[in-house]
This record gives structure tokens, sequence and C-alpha cells, in this order.
């Protein structure tokens, strides 16, 4: 060979190794997880809007592609391993709920410590926006102690609760084993039952092998874990639809992310928190319907039972807000600003807590 071919060689070697180089740096790979799975309507979002939506949006309006590697159901991180999944970097993005990280997020939780709120998850995202935007821990928090963005709020359905037996009043409820996740076992310890704390995966064979005898539960969850089979009864009590869920991106590889993929993530990240409040809403009523068709007692109890329930927790409230005060978080001001939000938004409280 000679030294000119020598040459051209290495040349066009070289080229061919720019353009390999150069089309590798045009995909990026991003590891979306929950450690719920795709029956929960927040995860199947994630799975039939956000993945898509990002994916054909990077494509049409950047020089980038995107490829996401997902896992759901626990495939990649556990239902409370999220926060610290998302954070490690064993994932870049994450959707969990806040409930399981109560002393990692304690505030987070605020529309659960103002229980019988709106069953509305739209009206729910405008009350959580409304606290979001003015108390800025809420999201910075993420960043300065968890490594993360939070680039979505997520809104459940309606809770109410779901049980093997059938009650009327508060006082049945007294001594039942009853699941919940996180704070709203509270809601069952004001009233005199026995809390569980549980997770969703585990519900079905918990309610079929007496672990408990119902669950503090949205209907779209008793209707796609099939609970309805091991829990015939489901009472509307309207406990309220609450924003507790997230979407967060790990801050590192956030931070590595070209601007314009950025901005096509919050874009889609921004319709996707819109319609975790939107489809549960147009979904309640539906599910309410199925499992009506699959021989569940579906009724709603009298206004009364629900002012009993609130009575019993008239108290915790500002219980709740005092005791953030004191850890250094702005527990009055968050629950102050929920409590206003909420009527400002048409609700009227069973009991209109008091947080003095």
């Amino acid at each position: 060979m000679t030294i000119r071919t020598w040459i051209k060689t290495l040349a066009c070697a070289a080229i061919v190794a720019s353009a390999t180089s150069a089309g590798a740096q045009e995909t990026i790979r991003l590891r979306i997880a929950s450690g719920h799975p795709p029956a929960n309507t927040y995860v199947n979002l994630m799975q039939n809007f956000f993945v898509p939506e990002v994916t054909k949006r990077v494509a049409a309006k950047t020089k980038y592609k995107v490829e996401f590697v997902e896992g759901y159901g626990g495939a990649m991180v556990k239902v409370a391993d999220t926060l610290e999944g998302v954070q490690s970097g064993i994932i870049d993005i994450g959707g969990f709920c806040f409930c399981f990280e109560p002393s990692n997020l304690p505030l987070h939780a605020f529309q659960v410590m103002l229980p019988f709120g709106t069953m509305d998850p739209e009206t729910s995202l405008k009350v959580a926006r409304a606290v979001y935007d003015k108390v800025p821990y809420m999201s910075k928090v993420f960043e300065d102690k968890f490594r993360q963005k939070l680039i979505a709020l997520i809104a459940d359905n309606g809770y109410n609760l779901g049980t093997n037996f059938e009650w009327n009043s508060v006082s049945d409820i007294k001594g039942q084993k009853i699941a919940g996740a996180g704070l709203n076992l509270k809601w069952l310890e004001f009233a005199g039952a026995t809390p569980v704390q549980s997770s969703l995966p585990d519900a079905y064979t918990s309610m079929q092998t007496g672990v408990y005898n119902g669950w503090i539960m949205f209907p779209s969850a008793w209707v796609n874990f099939k609970l309805y089979e091991v829990g015939k009864h489901y009472t509307e009590i309207g406990f309220g639809a609450i924003t507790w869920h997230g979407l967060t991106v790990n801050a590192a590889r956030w931070n590595r992310l070209p601007k314009e993929v950025q901005d096509v993530i919050l874009e889609v990240a921004k319709e996707y928190e819109a319609k975790t409040g939107s489809v549960n809403k147009e979904n309640y009523p539906k599910q309410i319907g199925e499992l009506k068709k699959h021989g569940v007692n579906v009724k709603a109890v009298p206004d009364k039972v629900k002012q009993d329930w609130a009575n019993s927790l008239a108290k915790w409230p500002a219980e709740k807000a005092k005791e953030l005060d004191a850890a250094g978080l702005p527990g009055s001001q968050v629950l102050d600003i929920a409590l206003k939000a909420a009527e400002d938004n048409g609700h009227k409280w069973p009991l209109r807590y008091n947080l003095k």
C-alpha cells in the first residue's frame, strides 16, 4: 500500500467514524419507569401518551431522535423506590406517588391533610397548581435535595372506600382492618378503623386472604386490579381526588439534554398533567358503571355519614400544619392556600377546617 493510498484509507475511516459518532449523538435514550403497572391511569398515560408524544415531537421538531426504554410494574423500580431511582440515575424519568415518601416529602401529601375535598380530579389539579405556583419550596425540594426536576403533577381519581363487607355508618368501620397508603391511613385511624399500609400490587391477594377487609381507593383501581372479585361493596364516601403523584427527571440527565428536546418534554409533560385530570374525570362514571356490571354493591352514603367522618378529623389539619411548621416547612401556608383554592373553584367542605 502506498503512502497516498494509506492516507486516503485513514481519511475515509475517519469520515465513517465521524458519521457514526454523529449519528449516535442524534439518538437520545431515556429510561422511564414506575413501580405501578399500566393498569394505573397515570402509568397508562405515561406509556400511551407521554412516551409516544415525546418521541414523535422530538423527531418532528428537532434534529434528534428519542428512544425510550420503559419499565413499569416494578420492572426497574418498586413503588417506594422511584424517587431514589431517579435520584441515583438508575432511571431517567419516574412516575410515582409522594405517599410512599412520608419522610422525604412530608408536605407533598397536603391534599390528604384536608379530607373530603373536591372529587373532581381537574379541580384537584387546579388546587395543587395554586399551591405549587405560590410556594417555590414544593418544586425546588426535588432539585435541592433529590437531584431531579419535577416536570408534571399527577391527579388521581376520587377516593372512596371499597370493602368486602357492607357498612352504613362510621361506627360500622370501627375495628375493621382497612388498607391505605401513607397519610390517608389517618382517615381510618380517626374513624376507629385499624389502618394497614399497603400498595396496589398487593391488594388482591391481601383482600383475598384477609390481611385487610377494604381499601381507601378510587374506582379505576377497583376495576383494573379486579378488586371487585374480592370486595363486593364500593361506597362513594367522597374523600376527595388527590394530586399527590408526580413525574420527575434526573437533574444531571436533564442538564445534558439539548434545549430543544427539553422544550418538547416540558410541552408534553404539561399536556400529560392535564390529561391525568381529564381522563380520570371522564373515566369515573364509566368505572362506577363497570363495577355495577360486575355485581358490586355501589352506593353513596348520606351527607350525615360524611359529616360524621369529617368531624372525627376536625382537629387533624391544624395539628399537621403545626407539626410541619415546627419542622421548618411551610405547612400552614400550604394548607391555607389549598383550602381557599378549593373554595375558589366551587368546592364546599362538609367541615371548614380551622388551621389556627
